[in-house]
Order: structure tokens, then C-alpha cells, then sequence
């Protein structure tokens, strides 16, 4: 018999949900393991077909309300059109007489024990119950899932890693310990934190930086200097994911020359680092002052560098 599935839980739903409260829920979970947005995600696509199955259970009125009466045995033979009204009878395996609760049928370990005692028919015997013993624990297991969740983080904090409280998509708040350089499509592991004790796997999505960007285990950013900074090279600081430090420009640095900062970059293994390349941008000002104006004016009289000389024309 097919393992019996607990579509509230499924669901993260009480079992007194209203309809809405279902299809809330259903399409939240939907979202979050779509096939389209968990390409190639096989334990994905299993999730979205039981919410896409508990939800067809559940949001119709008269195969939920079959579900809630007879729990696993619901879709079995005999279950589903009850001749007496379903809060009014239950039977007994003794008496086969009716009573005013509903049957709790969690009480046998499979449907042939429930035909054992319906016929009153003998059981019990140490392989019996052996044999419930090991349905039960099957059962338990086969409850047990893992589940994904993603998770957006900056670059500064995918880098440095370190303890970082975080809420999920269900609601809940974990704190996590987080390793250092982290990157896009990693995932992390939380023991126990899955459905009904499995494992969670937290699918690490890295944000666009708006200065910094990755290239392998090299972190590169452009670095805008002046045209004296250019001509005159010199000294400048230059910001890192460590902090700003000291960078020696060469004089005569054209733009787009990189500028390398060794073992300033990302985490790599082994405990190695990348290098942190800096591309040089030189920018001209567009508003001078007078006297900036007039110094500019006399450079342009005494100047030799004619950079139209050799045109190839």
C-alpha cells in the first residue's frame, strides 16, 4: 500500500484551514518548487507534484471531507461513499456496532488488518506484529523530508561568512553559520530543519555587487583617477572586501590597464586567496574652477605629446 501522506502537513496548514487559507498556502508553495525557477532540481519536482496532489484533495470539499474520515485508507474500496452520515457512526471491530466519534483508523498498521478484524479474524502473532512494528517505522520514515530554500545575500557577507540569522519562506526564523565565501548555486545544509525532521538545503544565491564583481576567485572593480593622478602616477588608496589600502599607480597609466592586488581576493581552497584586480578609469572633470582652467591652458601651451601624430591615415 502506498505510504499514507499527511496533505495538512504537506501543505504547512491546520487541519480546520478554511478553503482560502489552502490555496494560499498552495500557491506559495507552488512558487517556491516550480520546475521553471528549480531547473534540474529532481527532489523539486517530486515536491511540486505531492502540494500539487495535496492540494487537489484538499480544496475539494467532498474528497477532503473522505480524507479527514477515514485518513489512509480513504481512497480504498468500500471508503468513499459512506451510507451512514460521517459524524454520526463508527464502527467497531468487536460489535460492529456504530458510535457517535469517527473512526480512528491510524489504529491498523495496513488494510489487511483492518479486513482481519472486520472478518474477526485471527492476529496478532509475534510475525503480525512484527510486521506493523515495521510498517509504522516505515511510515515514519517515508514522512521524513528534505526540503530547499533560497537564500539572497550580499557579497560582502557571502565573503566573510560568520553566524547570520535568517527567516525562511515558511515563516521561520534560524540562526545559521555561515562559511566564508560563499557563492552562487551553494548549498548549505541545516540537519533536522526539513519536513517532519529531514534536512534543509539552503540554495545560496549571490546579489550583484554594484562596484565589485567576481571572476573565478579573482575579485575585479574599475577605479576612477584623475588625468594628474594618470600623467604623475603616485599613491592612491583603493577600497577591498578588507578595507582600503594603498595602491601605487605607475606614471603614464592608460584606462582599462588592471592594476593587480595580490591575495586581496575571494576565498579558494585550501585556504588560498584570490587577487583583487583593479581597472583603471580615467576621468575628466566636467566643471573646472578659473584657476584650474588657466593652469590647464598653460600646459597646453608647453606640452609635447601629440597623440594625432601617427594616425594611420
Amino acid at each position: 500500500m502506498q505510504n499514507f501522506r499527511n496533505y495538512y502537513d504537506i501543505l504547512k496548514v491546520p487541519k480546520n484551514a478554511s478553503t482560502e487559507e489552502i490555496k494560499r498556502s498552495y500557491r506559495k508553495l507552488a512558487r517556491q518548487y516550480h520546475p521553471d525557477l528549480n531547473p534540474g532540481d529532481k527532489s523539486a519536482e517530486e515536491q511540486f507534484k505531492t502540494i500539487g496532489e495535496a492540494y487537489d484533495v484538499l480544496s475539494d470539499a467532498e474528497k477532503r471531507s473522505q480524507y479527514d474520515q477515514f485518513g489512509q485508507y480513504w481512497q480504498q474500496q468500500g471508503f468513499q461513499k459512506p451510507s451512514t452520515p460521517k459524524s454520526s457512526q463508527k464502527w467497531s471491530p468487536k460489535s460492529n456496532s456504530a458510535t457517535s466519534d469517527k473512526v480512528d483508523f491510524s489504529e491498523f498498521a495496513d488494510f489487511q488488518e483492518f479486513l482481519d478484524q472486520l472478518l474477526d479474524r485471527p492476529y496478532g502473532s509475534k510475525s503480525q506484529a512484527g510486521k506493523r512494528s515495521a510498517t509504522k517505522t516505515k511510515s515514519a520514515r517515508a514522512g521524513r523530508r528534505d526540503a530547499e530554500a533560497r537564500l539572497t545575500i550580499p557579497l560582502e557577507k557571502a565573503y566573510s561568512g560568520g553566524r547570520e540569522r535568517i527567516r525562511l519562506e515558511d515563516g521561520r526564523s534560524l540562526e545559521v553559520n555561515m562559511p566564508t565565501g560563499m557563492v552562487s548555486g551553494q548549498r548549505i545544509r541545516l540537519k533536522g530543519q526539513g519536513t517532519a525532521g529531514g534536512d534543509l538545503y539552503l540554495k545560496i544565491e549571490v546579489s550583484p555587487h554594484a562596484f565589485y564583481r567576481l571572476e573565478g576567485h579573482d575579485i575585479v572593480c574599475e577605479l576612477p583617477i584623475t588625468c594628474a593622478e594618470a600623467i604623475l602616477g603616485g599613491q592612491i588608496e583603493a577600497p577591498t572586501l578588507d578595507g582600503w589600502v594603498k595602491v601605487s599607480i605607475p606614471s603614464g597609466v592608460r584606462s582599462g590597464q588592471r592594476l593587480r592586488l595580490g591575495g586581496k581576493g575571494y576565498p579558494a581552497d585550501g585556504g588560498k586567496r584570490g587577487d583583487q584586480l583593479v581597472e583603471i578609469r580615467i576621468e575628466s572633470p566636467k566643471n573646472i574652477s578659473p584657476q584650474e582652467r588657466e593652469l590647464y591652458e598653460q600646459i597646453r601651451q608647453i606640452e609635447t605629446y601629440k597623440p594625432r601624430t601617427n594616425l594611420p591615415i
